[in-house]
């Protein structure tokens, strides 16, 4: 079986370094949001409808319509404001001080902001914050199925990449995007297995 490094350096072989999301952290933050259950061009839509992401005191003044106007392309959009508006809350309390508080602690306060999950808050994490909290999402799932892993939770999965790479924050971010990469033009639900640069280590490429 395929180390976690091993699998990062043949995706980092087929598509290269990729960008890094924004250097901006609450732009992380808003789009992650606003890319929940919607494509991401739906998200660019909607980021350029307000002109770029407004500053958290922008957000926490405006109106309810307009929020909802400018990120209705991205679905869910009356949960998605709440949400959006909480983390404005959030970041505009602790924004300068974030450094003083634990990854663990960061992530405990995410968690608990009504819709942010465990993905999303690992991407503030990683994106936004620059803490090493390894991304899982349904493409990271489907890619160490077909390369022949069966872990039992996403617990398991999080120790095989954090126990095999370093603990930092641009390789979890940069592993998270191939595997983003990969899943989305290769490794699809219906897979094009002569196209996979992975095809020598993986399993189901040989069936």
């Amino acid at each position: 079986m395929p180390t976690a490094y091993e699998i990062y350096t043949q995706l980092l072989s087929a598509y290269g370094t990729p960008e890094w999301w924004s250097d901006d952290p609450f732009t992380v933050m808003v789009q992650a949001v606003l890319v929940q259950n919607t494509a991401w061009e739906n998200v660019v839509m909607a980021t350029k409808a307000m002109g770029g992401i407004p500053r958290p005191e922008t957000i926490l003044l405006m109106a309810d319509e307009e929020l909802h106007a400018l990120i209705r392309p991205c679905g869910f959009f009356r949960a998605k404001a709440r949400t959006i508006r909480s983390l404005a809350a959030w970041w505009d309390g602790i924004r300068g001080d974030e450094s003083s508080l634990s990854t663990e602690a960061l992530r405990k306060q995410l968690l608990a902001i009504k819709g942010v999950g465990e993905e999303t808050a690992d991407v503030i994490l990683v994106y936004a914050l620059y803490r090493p909290s390894f991304i899982i999402d349904a493409y990271t799932r489907r890619l160490l199925s077909r390369l022949g892993f069966q872990f039992s939770s996403d617990t398991e999965i999080r120790s095989f990449f954090e126990e095999g790479l370093e603990a930092d924050a641009g390789l979890y971010g940069s592993y998270h995007w191939l595997v983003l990469e990969h899943c989305k033009a290769v490794c699809r639900k219906t897979p094009c297995c002569d196209e996979c640069r992975l095809r020598t280590i993986c399993p189901f490429c040989c069936q």
